[in-house]
């Protein structure tokens, strides 16, 4: 069963943590992603960059709408993904709670399946 584990992230913490301080928690999650993908529990994973240069994008009654970021108004970004293969939604977040990330962001788990459920 798979599951996605997202990093949910203050937009303003990378830029308050400083690089060498970001570079430092960026190693000590790629050591945690190195021990899942060695367990066989690592499907795929990722960190995204701020969202400075991300862009929203609508369409609603046939016209595109594009927001370009920085998102004053978000209060909260996904800063990165794991994609886990678990047994159960147990063992998903006992690796959430394991995850360096949940001491200083929210680690949010998330059974994947279709949007209709």
């Amino acid at each position: 069963m798979s599951y996605m584990l997202l990093i949910v992230e203050p937009p303003e913490q990378r830029i308050e943590r400083g690089e060498a301080a970001g570079r430092e928690v960026y190693d000590e999650m790629v050591r945690f992603a190195a021990d899942l993908k060695e367990r066989g529990k690592l499907l795929a994973v990722e960190s995204l960059t701020s969202t400075d240069d991300a862009v929203r994008v609508q369409v609603r009654e046939g016209r595109a709408r594009l927001l370009d970021g920085p998102f004053a108004e978000a209060k909260e970004m996904i800063g990165g993904f794991f994609l886990l293969d678990c047994e159960t939604r147990e063992e998903a977040v006992a690796i959430a709670q394991a995850c360096p990330a949940a001491s200083w962001c929210t680690v949010e788990v998330r059974k994947v399946g279709p949007c209709f459920v």
